[in-house]
């Protein structure tokens, strides 16, 4: 496991098609840090920084359509958020229905089966509908869009351990139903995987730039797979 902390920066590669030849990661994790201090550096609300963070996400869907991930795994809403002020919840559960909804039929059309992990008892029906709604429109993409919400990775092991013993730590892994995470890239400076897919991330690549979730683009997409496409993974051997 490798860490880089890396500065804000823009294209990596001197062409488009220099950049396509470089080695992809098959599944990538992303920990959207920064929208509550992207907004507060500019005098607005903790509701700013989220929608302005659910825009971001958005805009990137095309850029991930031109790269060979197979799997990208976000952390949305981790469980510990439920502590946060219950406005501030109450928005992001509303942001998360509409943005779901919203994206469904891009991802529809560019063949991104959605799914969403975590607990669901404690959401919101108009969420959970949402939520129902969108994996079955979405249901037999060829590539996986996966969005963590009111997750535990430690909750998730557990469960996954009481449904039964594995045999292996391969088994294991397709009973946490993601697999072996790639690279994983948290935004908003902060350097730690704060219980996100603790086990799938035994071999990760970790990519941790310097900028703010609201501020990451395409460039920003670019120079993180750039920088994986450096590294020599050799897995203990």
């Amino acid at each position: 496991m490798s860490v880089s902390i890396v500065p804000a920066r823009g294209r990596t590669s001197d062409s488009s098609s220099d950049f396509a030849m470089q080695s992809t990661p098959g599944h990538v994790a992303i920990i959207m840090d920064g929208n509550r201090r992207w907004a507060r550096s500019r005098g607005l609300t903790a509701s700013a920084g989220h929608r302005k963070g659910a825009q971001t996400l958005e805009a990137l869907l095309p850029a991930l359509a031109r790269t060979s991930i197979g799997t990208l795994t976000l952390f949305g809403f981790s469980a510990a958020n439920w502590q946060r002020p219950r406005v501030e919840v109450s928005q992001l559960m509303r942001l998360a229905r509409t943005t779901l909804l919203r994206c469904a039929a891009r991802c529809v059309s560019q063949n991104i089966s959605v799914a969403v992990i975590g607990r669901r008892d404690r959401l919101p029906d108009a969420l959970v509908d949402a939520i129902d709604s969108v994996e079955r429109s979405t249901a037999g993409g060829g590539r996986h869009l996966r969005i963590a919400f009111d997750y535990s990775s430690r909750d998730a092991i557990l469960t996954a351990a009481r449904a039964g013993t594995p045999g292996d730590p391969c088994s294991f892994s397709e009973m946490l139903g993601g697999g072996d995470v790639d690279l994983l890239i948290r935004t908003g400076r902060e350097q730690r995987l704060s219980d996100f897919l603790l086990w799938e991330c035994a071999h990760a690549e970790l990519y941790f730039p310097d900028v703010l979730w609201p501020d990451f683009d395409a460039d920003q997409l670019e120079a993180a797979l750039g920088w994986y496409a450096t590294r020599v993974r050799r897995f203990g051997r």
